[in-house]
């Protein structure tokens, strides 16, 4: 793992720890570089991330502030541009996956032409039910081509599938499409997300894909509403 990787684990796990004071301004870059043993150039990289990911936000003349509504220890903060999945996002915490359906099938018109093939070539379409400290989060709905992910196994299925494709596979995950939207819940979040029948559901439409622009994933995402927000930064 790059060095600005490292250290922007131990910036965003003192964040969520409030090591910092969140009325006040973060150690400068010169500080925090002295601090890390590092140069200037790999903390602001390393504070990059952290922006993107919604937890902190910069003040021209002002210095670097933590995002006060972005550190609630209860609900899983997701930036719009965030593609590094639930495990990664969630680093120091216990998630795990529950497979509720493993299938390989041919994908409808519609599920083709999101992942760019053909209607004859064969998908995995999967149902996972992803749990953080044992607690039911979000429950999972995707579809993937067999010939550009293949090799996935029950193993992989109660890990995490992009640690597969980034760390086995060899394969860049560089960007996502995504359509937000709030639903009602139906039988399968009641029966798996411990919903209630009047409880919304967060639905996010996805699909994934690698660096040469080619789609490896279409997915529907269906997120407890009190455990998920997004944010948006400008």
């Amino acid at each position: 793992m790059p060095k600005y990787e490292t250290i922007s684990s131990v910036m965003r796990e003192r964040i969520k720890n409030q090591f910092y004071p969140i009325d006040q301004p973060i150690p400068d870059e010169i500080t925090l570089a002295k601090e890390f043993q590092c140069s200037r150039m790999t903390m602001k990289r390393a504070l990059d991330i952290l922006v993107k990911e919604g937890l902190l936000y910069r003040k021209r003349g002002h210095g670097t502030f933590i995002i006060q509504s972005a550190i609630s220890q209860n609900v899983v903060n997701v930036g719009t541009n965030e593609i590094l999945g639930l495990s990664r996002l969630l680093k120091g915490k216990k998630v795990t996956s529950k497979v509720i359906k493993f299938d390989v099938q041919f994908p409808t018109q519609e599920v083709a032409e999101h992942l760019a093939i053909d209607v004859k070539t064969p998908v995995y379409f999967l149902i996972r039910l992803r749990l953080v400290d044992d607690e039911p989060y979000v429950m999972e709905r995707t579809y993937m081509p067999t010939i550009l992910i293949p090799g996935i196994t029950d193993e992989i299925l109660h890990g995490s599938i992009y640690s597969y494709i980034r760390e086995t596979l060899g394969l860049t995950i560089a960007g996502s499409h995504r359509k937000i939207r709030a639903c009602k819940s139906e039988e399968l979040d009641h029966q798996y997300l411990a919903c209630l029948p009047d409880d919304p559901i967060l639905e996010v439409e996805h699909v994934g894909f690698l660096n040469n622009g080619v789609p490896f994933e279409y997915s529907f995402s269906r997120h407890r509403y009190d455990k998920f927000e997004v944010t948006t930064i400008n």
